[in-house]
């Protein structure tokens, strides 16, 4: 584990760690992924859903990428499960707090991209010709 002087010493330095355990690599790996950002916006929307409200409201999500990425973000204590001991069993997610702390930042990604997406993919048909 990192001591708080070396990661005081990167963070002056930008040194983001390329050998090592860096925080910020770890960080992104697990949220940068395909799905899970929209997970948790769908959570922050919605505040609690079953598996298959999730899997509706996301659409072109296979079952198993789902059930990844909510294990991936309930390790990271990002979404809690909550099972009921009911026939047939009923499981809950939410976002939990660290989660919702988490929404403001990605709602400022999500701003960001909507005002500029235009000029994306304005910039990657560019590219093709």
């Amino acid at each position: 584990m990192l001591s708080m002087n070396e990661i005081e010493n990167a963070k002056k330095t930008k040194n983001f760690f390329p050998e090592g355990v860096c925080p910020i690599r770890n960080i992104l790996s697990r949220i940068g992924d395909k799905w899970s950002m929209l997970v948790l916006l769908t959570l922050s929307e919605n505040e609690v859903m079953r598996f298959n409200e999730l899997h509706r409201a996301l659409g072109d999500i296979s079952h198993r990428m789902l059930t990844i990425t909510l294990r991936t973000l309930e390790e990271d204590r990002l979404v809690s499960r909550k099972l009921y001991a009911e026939v047939p069993p009923r499981v809950e997610y939410r976002l939990t707090d660290m989660g919702e702390s988490f929404i403001p930042h990605l709602q400022t990604l999500v701003d960001w991209a909507m005002e500029h997406s235009e000029k994306i993919m304005e910039g990657r048909t560019e590219s093709l010709h």
